[in-house]
C-alpha cells in the first residue's frame, strides 16, 4: 500500500512540473493553451487519487473514474470507490452522508455497509459524517463494525440495531478510535504506589498501562467466585514521564509483565444526536456477554444528546456488555444522553448456584476522567426487574454530576469517584477502591448509602464524604437504615489488604426512615459487617484495617431516633466519632 501511495504522489509531481513548465512556455499563446493545460492537469491529479488505494478497518478505499459505490466482498472486505469529482465536491463541503455512499435509511435495509464505507471515507481525508436527518437506518446481524475518528453528527436520525440473530455478538457496531498507535514501553522493572516519575521521554502525553502476571487481585468471593485478575494499574503521564498525581499510581509493583503507553489525542472529537434502539437478543440466559455498542477508545472525546432504546426483551436472553463501552483511554464527558436499564436474567455461577446476571448500559474499563452530566434513563430507576445500569473496573476520577441513574459500581477498584446533584435507584452506590468518594448534593435510594462491595473485600483505602444529602432506605420500604453497608469475615484471601475507610464525614445528611420495622433501634452508620465477631476470640486470617474517625456533623432522622454506629459495636469499639 506504501508502495502504491508513493507512486501515485510521483506521478502527481511529475505531471504537475511538467504543466507548470509547458504553462511558461506558452506564457504568450492565447487562452484557450492555457484551458487545455489546467484539464490535462486536473486529469492528472485524478489519476493519482485513482491509483492509490487505502484500507481502513475491512474497508478498501479506490478513487478512479468509475461511479461512487460499496460492494462486500466475499471475504467480508468493503470495496469502496469515489470518483474524483466526488472526492473534490465532499472535500470543499467538508462532510459526508451515509445516503452519499447507498444508505436508504428506510429502517428495513440493512445500511451497515454504507455506514461503515462513510465513516471510512470520512476518516481518511478528515471529514465531519452527518446522519441524514429523517432517516431510519437498519443494521443487521452481518459482522461489520464503523470506525468513528472524526466528529460524528447523528442529528435526529434513529438507528435500529437488530441483535435477534448476529455473526459476531462481540463485534461492536461503532469504535471510536484514535490513529494514534499504542506502542510497547521497555526498561520499566518495578513501580511503587504514589511515584512522581516514570524514567521514559515520550513524543507526547501519554495513557500508560502496566501489568504484573504474577500478582493476583480481586479475587473475587460469592457465587460468582473465580481466581482474580492479573495486577493492574493505568495512570497518565506527561512526554517526560511525569504522572498525573490527580490519578496516581495506587499500586507496587514488584515486577511488571507489560507495559504500554497510548497517546492522548489533543483534539476533542465530538459525537452528538442519534436515536438507537436495540432488539434485545434472544439467546440462552448464561454468561456470554454481547458487545454490539459503541465501544470509545480514544482519548478527549464528547458524547452529547445521545438516545438509546430496548426492546424485545423476553424471559431468558444474554447479558449486555455496555451499550456505551468506554475502555483504555481518558478525559471522555458523556452528557445529556438517554439510556436504558437492561432486563436481569438469572443463571448459574461460578459457585454452582443460581444467580442474577449483570447486564448494563454503561461500561468503563480502564478508563481516567471519565465524567457522566445530565444523564439518565428511560426505565424507572427503583425498579429492581433491571439490573444496575453502570459498572466499572480498574478506572480512575469518574464523577456523575446530575444523572438520575439505577446505579453508580466499581467492581475492580475506582480511585477517587464522585457523585454530583443526581438521584441513584435501587442499587445505589456499589464501590471498591481507594482515594476519596465524594456524595453531595445527591438522593440516594439504596438499600445503603453506600455499599463496599463483599465480593471484593468491601474495601476503601482512603476517605468517603457524604455532604447535603438525602438517603431513603430501599427507596422506602420497610427497613433498617445503614448508611455504610459492606461484610467481611476476614476469612477469605482477596489478593490485597482490605481497608474500611480511614476517615468519614458525614455533613447535612437526611435519613428518611420512617417506614421502619417495629424493633428499629435507629440508623447506624455501619451495617453489621460480621455477625460472629463480637469479642476477642474471634480472629482474622486476613485482618481488615478499620475506620479511624468519623465526623459528623447536622444528620437528621425522620424516625427521630438517634444515629448509633453499628447493630455490632464491638467491631467499631475503637472507631472515634466526632460530633457538631
Amino acid at each position: 500500500m506504501q508502495a502504491l501511495l508513493f507512486n501515485a504522489k510521483f506521478l502527481y509531481i511529475y505531471n504537475v512540473r511538467k504543466i507548470f513548465s509547458q504553462i511558461n512556455d506558452l506564457k504568450h499563446a492565447p487562452m484557450m493553451k492555457y484551458s487545455v493545460l489546467l484539464i490535462f492537469f486536473f486529469s492528472c491529479l485524478f489519476l493519482a487519487h485513482g491509483q492509490a488505494e487505502n484500507q481502513f478497518e475491512n474497508v478498501i478505499i479506490t478513487s478512479n473514474k468509475k461511479k461512487t459505490q460499496v460492494k462486500a466482498g466475499n471475504n467480508g472486505q468493503l470495496h469502496l470507490n469515489v470518483s474524483p469529482k466526488n472526492v473534490l465536491k465532499f472535500k470543499a463541503i467538508g462532510w459526508v452522508r451515509y445516503s452519499d455512499f447507498g444508505a436508504t435509511g428506510d429502517g428495513k435495509t440493512d445500511d451497515m455497509d454504507a455506514i461503515a464505507a462513510t465513516h471510512a471515507f470520512a476518516n481518511l481525508h478528515g471529514l465531519m459524517v452527518k446522519a441524514d436527518q429523517g432517516f431510519t437506518y437498519y443494521i443487521g446481524g452481518k459482522e461489520r463494525t464503523a470506525e468513528i475518528q472524526t466528529d460524528t453528527d447523528f442529528g435526529t436520525a434513529a438507528f435500529i440495531i437488530d441483535d435477534t440473530q448476529v455473526q459476531n455478538h462481540k463485534a461492536s457496531v461503532f469504535k471510536v478510535v484514535s490513529n494514534l498507535q499504542p506502542f510497547k514501553l521497555d526498561g520499566i522493572t518495578s513501580l511503587k504506589r504514589n511515584q512522581e516519575k516514570i524514567d521514559v521521554v515520550l513524543p507526547q502525553s501519554c495513557l500508560i498501562t502496566v501489568t504484573n502476571s504474577n500478582v493476583r487481585h480481586y479475587i473475587r468471593f460469592g457465587l460468582n467466585q473465580d481466581n482474580g485478575s492479573q495486577q493492574t494499574d493505568i495512570f497518565v503521564v506527561d512526554k517526560n514521564g511525569h504522572v498525573d498525581l490527580d490519578a496516581p499510581i495506587i499500586w507496587d509493583f514488584e515486577q511488571i509483565s507489560n507495559v504500554t503507553a497510548i497517546p492522548l489525542d489533543t483534539t476533542t472529537l465530538n459525537i452528538t444526536g442519534g436515536r438507537f434502539t436495540t432488539i434485545a437478543n434472544k439467546a440462552e440466559s448464561k454468561y456470554n456477554y454481547y458487545s454490539r455498542n459503541i465501544w470509545v477508545n480514544r482519548s478527549n472525546v464528547v458524547i452529547d444528546g445521545l438516545e438509546h432504546h430496548v426492546i424485545g426483551e423476553g424471559d431468558h436472553g444474554a447479558p449486555y456488555g455496555g451499550f456505551l463501552n468506554i475502555r483504555d483511554c481518558a478525559y471522555v464527558t458523556v452528557k445529556n444522553t438517554l439510556l436504558t436499564g437492561r432486563k436481569t436474567y438469572r443463571t448459574i455461577g461460578s459457585a454452582g448456584k443460581p444467580v442474577s446476571m449483570g447486564s448494563y448500559d454503561l461500561l468503563v474499563n480502564r478508563g481516567l476522567n471519565v465524567k457522566f452530566e445530565n444523564c439518565r434513563q428511560t426505565n424507572d430507576i427503583n425498579d429492581n426487574t433491571y439490573w444496575g445500569i453502570m459498572s466499572s473496573n480498574y478506572s480512575k476520577n469518574l464523577i456523575y454530576d446530575h444523572c438520575t441513574f439505577s446505579r453508580f459500581d466499581a467492581h475492580k477498584g475506582v480511585a477517587n469517584a464522585t457523585i454530583l446533584n443526581s438521584t441513584l435507584g435501587h442499587m445505589g452506590i456499589n464501590a471498591i477502591g481507594s482515594g476519596v468518594l465524594t456524595i453531595e448534593n445527591s438522593t440516594i435510594r439504596g438499600k445503603t448509602l453506600i455499599n463496599l462491595r463483599e465480593d471484593y473485600g468491601s474495601t476503601w483505602q482512603g476517605e468517603i464524604v457524604i455532604r447535603n444529602c438525602v438517603f431513603i432506605p430501599e427507596g422506602g420500604k420497610p427497613s433498617e437504615a445503614n448508611i455504610i453497608g459492606g461484610s467481611y469475615s476476614g476469612q477469605h484471601n482477596f489478593g490485597y489488604t482490605c481497608y474500611m475507610p480511614e476517615r468519614i464525614t458525614i455533613e447535612n445528611l437526611r435519613i428518611d426512615d420512617s417506614n421502619h420495622p417495629e424493633d428499629y433501634e435507629g440508623p447506624a452508620i455501619f451495617k453489621d459487617f460480621n455477625e460472629e465477631m463480637t469479642d476477642d476470640t474471634y480472629q482474622e486470617k486476613f485482618p481488615y484495617i478499620r475506620t479511624n474517625e468519623i465526623i459528623l456533623k447536622n444528620v437528621t432522622t425522620a424516625s427521630g431516633k438517634a444515629l448509633i454506629i453499628s447493630r455490632n459495636p464491638f467491631m467499631f469499639k475503637d472507631v472515634k466519632v466526632h460530633t457538631d
